[in-house]
């Protein structure tokens, strides 16, 4: 049977400093919808909000393929990494 994780001193203060940070997040932004709930946006603003989410996740998502991608076809791998493969020839995981 696996016994649960148990996290040391350091582990619980960097959870805690995280909590922290998002509890402050989460408030800096209510205040900030709250606050300019009155404002009205034209529909420029609406158009330009939208193709800046729109590319942002465009740029995103095509820089998380190529990623994937360089990692699956070996370019992130190290030069030697695949002469030494070569060298020892093909391991036996038993």
């Amino acid at each position: 049977m696996q016994k649960g994780i148990v996290m040391g001193r350091g582990g619980i203060a960097v959870t805690a400093v995280l909590l922290a940070i998002l509890a402050a997040t989460i408030w800096w932004a209510w205040q900030g919808w709250v606050s300019h709930a009155d404002v009205e946006m034209s529909i420029h603003g609406y158009i330009a909000m939208g193709l800046g989410i729109f590319f942002s996740l465009v740029i995103g998502c095509g820089l998380m393929a190529l990623t994937f991608y360089s990692s699956r076809r070996g370019y992130d791998d190290l030069p030697q990494g695949k002469e030494l493969q070569e060298r020892k020839g093909p391991r036996n995981i038993s």
